[in-house]
C-alpha cells in the first residue's frame, strides 16, 4: 500500500505532499516540509496561494492559515507561529471570532463554498484556535477566541459535518479537560441524531453533494480521538475496511467533494491520500 502511495504522489502530488510523505513515511528530515510551508508565507505572517487548494488567490486566509500550522506542528517547527498567530488576531472580530474567508479573496479564483464575510465564524475559529492551543500559544486574541467557540459549542443545538469536524479538534485540544470531555459526548450525541455520520448508507447530509458524506474516520482519524467513542468497534472496524477498498487502482485515495476547477483534483488527491495513510497506520492497519 505505501509503495503504491509513493508511487502515486511521484505522479500527481506538489513538492509539499511529496516531501510530508517522506517526512511522514519514509524517515524523511523535517527542514523541507518546513521550506515547502515557507513558500505560502506571506508578510502579514499568513498563509495564502492556494495551500489550501480550493482558495487560489495570493492572499492570507484563516484556512491557509490553519493549514500551514497544522504542517508545522506534525513535523514540530514553532518558527512560524507567533507571526500567524499576530495576522489571526489581526482580522479577528471583537468577540474573538474570525471570518471564514476575507474580502483580501474576492478578486480571485475560489471554490463556490469559499464564500466572503465578515461575520464571526465557528468553524474557522474552532479550527485556528484548536492548532494555537496544540502549541501552547498564550495570547489575549486567543482566550477571546475560546471563549467565542465554548458559548458556541455549549448552545449548539445543530450543526454539519465540517463545522462538527472542527469543534471536535477545538475540544480535541482545548486545555480545560473535563469540560472538553463532556461537550464532545454531547456532540457526539448531536453528529448521530441529525445523521451527520455516514455509517454505509451513503446518504450525505442537507446541502452537501451525493456521495459529500463524513465517515467515521474523518471524526476519528486516531484511536485517541474523543470522537472514537462515538462510534463501536464493529462500526470502525466496517469504516477502516471501506476506507482500504476506497484506494484506487493508481495507488491513491480521492475525495468526495466537488470539484470545481481541474487542479484541485491533482492537488487534493494527494492530501487526502496522505490523511488516509495516516488514519490506516494509527489503527494498525499499516505498519
Amino acid at each position: 500500500m505505501l509503495d503504491a502511495a509513493r508511487s502515486f504522489l511521484w505522479h500527481h502530488a506538489r513538492v509539499l505532499e511529496q516531501r510530508r510523505f517522506g517526512f511522514l513515511f519514509d524517515g524523511g528530515p523535517a527542514e523541507p516540509v518546513v521550506a515547502a510551508v515557507a513558500a505560502y508565507r506571506n508578510e502579514d505572517g499568513g498563509f495564502g496561494h492556494a495551500l489550501e487548494p480550493d482558495g487560489r488567490g495570493p492572499t492570507s486566509q484563516p484556512l491557509h492559515t490553519w493549514t500551514a500550522l497544522n504542517l508545522l506542528h506534525e513535523v514540530g517547527d514553532d518558527r512560524f507561529v507567533a507571526g500567524a498567530a499576530g495576522f489571526l488576531a489581526s482580522i479577528a472580530n471583537e468577540d474573538g471570532g474570525v471570518p471564514n474567508c476575507l474580502a483580501t479573496a474576492a478578486d480571485h479564483p475560489r471554490a463556490p463554498w469559499w464564500r466572503v464575510s465578515g461575520d464571526s465564524d465557528l468553524l474557522m475559529t474552532a479550527l485556528v484556535a484548536s492548532v494555537l492551543h496544540r502549541f501552547g500559544v498564550a495570547d489575549p486574541w486567543l482566550e477571546r477566541a475560546t471563549v467565542f467557540c465554548w458559548e458556541r459549542v455549549d448552545g449548539m443545538a445543530e450543526t454539519h459535518p465540517y463545522e462538527a469536524a472542527a469543534c471536535l479538534a477545538f475540544l480535541q485540544d482545548v486545555p480545560d479537560r473535563p469540560r472538553a470531555e463532556r461537550a464532545a459526548a454531547r456532540l457526539g450525541e448531536l453528529v448521530r441524531e441529525q445523521g451527520l455520520v455516514d455509517l454505509g448508507e451513503g446518504q450525505a447530509a442537507e446541502g452537501y453533494a451525493a456521495g459529500e458524506t463524513h465517515r467515521p474516520h474523518h471524526y476519528a482519524a486516531t484511536p485517541d480521538s474523543l470522537a472514537r467513542r462515538w462510534f463501536s468497534d464493529d462500526e470502525m472496524t466496517r469504516d477502516l475496511d471501506e476506507l482500504v477498498a476506497a484506494r484506487a487502482d493508481d495507488g491513491g485515495w480521492t475525495f468526495p467533494w466537488p470539484a470545481w476547477t481541474p487542479v484541485t483534483t491533482h492537488e487534493w488527491r494527494p492530501i487526502v491520500t496522505i490523511e488516509a495513510l495516516r488514519t490506516l497506520r494509527a489503527y494498525d492497519r499499516i505498519s
